[in-house]
């Protein structure tokens, strides 16, 4: 038996495991899972000595919140982050498995969008049930910002604000229904202007500070150390082209998307130095956020038992120093990016 080295969420109690589980999967996203299949890998990476777990009403319109409830249930060695921001709505017309915003979920609801004092706490109450649990760790602002509502953006930023909906947030966390609060977001403009209305705990950033982008070290992790708020980093493969690499025949997926020629190339650029070191370039991905002091865990979406043994073994994959030096002076990362030199495996030995 293992443990997982964990890191302080903010200012809180809170200790998350370096490598979390985010369950977009378990929500069936972009094509059905089984019942048996997300089960399996729950419990495969609570095995692995995995101890936080990332989730939201929208993934898969409740069907992941109930599928990690009845996974978690009655352990207390393990951390659950669940989001506000959309309320699910019954809708009778859905029937079957049919794609829908992204997720192949036969639950009959819809998702409205509601930042609100009365939408958050709404929300935070619907997903104890749907889990079955007494507490969520962690509760995230799902999906505010521009690059989710556009031109919509201010009347959503006004319910949050001046609605009432981060006083929902620190009521909550006064009253001691939930050790943290935050963010859950794609973007980082965003969460500047929250850190200005408001304290928060921990922002998931997914896709924004990876092997391809590292803008987030200008202004937004800077912040973040100023705050004293944490950074889980999801996305880390960058929809996948960091995991899949480019040596098949594609098409390679980068920010939701099939990847344009210029990041396919440097991708394969860095598949070159990651082969002349024996390393691969999930492992990379994985462990480059880590080394950075304002992340304290790094959450991929996993959706099956070998997803999660091949994420395990890439989070403990020894990587010499001299890849990340030539990473970086190949200019493929930037050169003030703090990188894991010298890490030591995510995984040590049980003490229990």
């Amino acid at each position: 038996m293992t443990l997982m080295r964990r890191r302080r969420v903010g200012n809180t109690d809170l200790r998350l495991t370096e490598l979390g589980f985010g369950t977009g999967a378990a929500g069936n996203l972009y094509r059905p899972v089984s019942d048996a299949v997300a089960r399996d890998a729950l419990e495969t990476a609570l095995t692995a000595g995995v101890g936080y777990f990332d989730t939201a009403p929208f993934y898969g319109f409740g069907l992941s919140e109930r599928r990690i409830g009845d996974a978690l249930r009655g352990r207390d060695d393990v951390l659950i982050s669940s989001k506000v921001g959309r309320l699910l709505v019954s809708d009778r017309t859905v029937k079957g498995e049919a794609l829908r915003e992204g997720f192949a979920s036969p639950m009959p609801f819809r998702a409205e969008f509601d930042y609100s004092y009365d939408g958050i706490l709404r929300s935070h109450e619907a997903s104890l049930h749907r889990l079955g649990l007494a507490r969520i760790d962690l509760l995230l602002v799902h999906d505010i910002g521009r690059m989710a509502h556009g031109a919509a953006h201010p009347y959503y930023w006004e319910q949050l604000t001046r609605g009432g909906g981060f006083r929902a947030l620190d009521q909550l966390r006064a009253g001691g229904a939930v050790g943290g609060v935050g963010l859950g977001v794609n973007e980082t403009e965003v969460c500047l202007a929250a850190f200005e209305e408001t304290k928060l705990d921990v922002v998931l950033l997914a896709g924004r500070y990876t092997l391809l982008e590292q803008v987030a070290l200008d202004a937004f992790l800077p912040a973040c150390l100023a705050h004293h708020v944490s950074v889980v980093i999801g996305g880390p493969y960058n929809s996948g082209i960091l995991a899949t690499g480019t040596r098949s025949d594609g098409p390679f997926y980068y920010n939701y998307d099939v990847a344009p020629p210029e990041i396919v190339a440097r991708v394969a650029g860095m598949e070159a130095i990651a082969d002349a070191h024996g390393v691969t370039l999930a492992a990379a991905a994985l462990q480059f956020p880590l080394a950075h002091p304002a992340v304290a865990s790094v959450v991929p979406g996993l959706a099956n038992r070998d997803q999660v043994e091949r994420t395990v073994t890439d989070m403990q994959a020894v990587i010499a120093d001299a890849f990340w030096r030539e990473l970086q002076a190949g200019g493929f990362i930037r050169a003030d990016a703090p990188v894991p030199t010298g890490r030591s495996a995510t995984l040590m030995p049980s003490d229990t």
